[in-house]
């Protein structure tokens, strides 16, 4: 069963295997060079502000802040049609020939109960679909503060920081495009379930991140996708941590200093990043 796997990777929220740490921000060093890995949240509510102080030394410490990708191209209208135009099914297809008479009854059902007519989302693609109604089922929670990511994006155009990101604009469409792929109606039939748990997974993992719980995290977010749909955690998170790491040792190589912020289902575990560099023989401390 999904669980709450699908809604987290949307979300975007990681955790590691360890004991608690006390903060979703790590310091990494080999010799005098130093590097900063922060696990974010990409949605907050407002009550969630201000952020952990780590987040804070670390953005201060650093020259370079470093994203998943370039988030002033993600949230332009040139970026926002793209994913309109690859996320709608531009020929005769539709949600209602996709997926199966059963799944398309429960989406009416789950719409109808929601007050949202079900013909304004037919032509959507399942990834899409569920992204469009978690971003309602967030609203009614009044969840419209933007995350960790866009926070230190908008603070480091202030501050006149440079900004840097691991992968295109164009890369993480289409990894956003993949969710669904293959078995459309086991991802929309589970994915509306754990809509309803909306308020609850916030809850829940917003305060293990804040609170460094890497095995709360770890439970609610990467095991479940993991066991459960092993193709979605290949393509989200290990593949995209394999090409990720050749990128971020070199950061540790340069006369900069960096912060890195990603999802932070990406960082830990025995995919993450965080024991990939400990792999490499880098040190690896939670920031303090």
């Amino acid at each position: 069963m999904l669980k709450k796997a699908i809604l987290a990777t949307v979300l975007n929220l990681t955790l590691s295997m360890s004991a608690l740490a006390g903060t979703s921000m790590w310091k990494v060093q080999v010799d005098d060079s130093i590097l900063y890995i922060g696990g974010t949240c990409h949605v907050l509510r407002p009550a969630d502000y201000p952020l952990p102080v780590e987040f804070s030394k670390a953005y201060q410490d650093s020259e370079v802040i470093v994203f998943e990708a370039a988030l002033g191209k993600m949230n332009s209208p040139e970026t926002q049609a793209k994913i309109l135009a690859k996320g709608v099914y531009g020929d005769d297809s539709s949600l209602e020939k996709v997926l199966s008479p059963r799944t398309y009854g429960l989406l009416k059902q789950y719409c109808d109960a929601s007050g949202i007519p079900i013909g304004t989302l037919n032509h959507l693609k399942p990834s899409i679909l569920i992204v469009t109604l978690l971003a309602l089922e967030l609203q009614k929670l009044g969840v419209i503060q933007a995350g960790v990511d866009n926070y230190y994006y908008q603070l480091a155009v202030k501050d006149r920081k440079k900004v840097e990101s691991l992968e295109s604009v164009d890369e993480q469409i289409d990894f956003l495009l993949s969710m669904g792929e293959g078995n459309e109606n086991q991802f929309v039939e589970h994915s509306m379930k754990d809509l309803k748990k909306t308020a609850q997974v916030i809850d829940q993992t917003i305060s293990a991140w804040r609170q460094g719980n890497q095995d709360e995290l770890y439970n609610l977010v990467v095991a479940p996708m993991k066991k459960d749909y092993p193709a979605l955690h290949r393509t989200l998170l290990r593949e995209r941590n394999r090409k990720w790491l050749p990128k971020i040792v070199r950061y540790l190589h340069t006369p900069q200093r960096e912060v890195v912020l990603v999802g932070v289902a990406h960082l830990v575990g025995e995919d993450g990043i965080l024991e990939q560099l400990r792999g490499r023989g880098y040190k690896v401390d939670n920031l303090d």
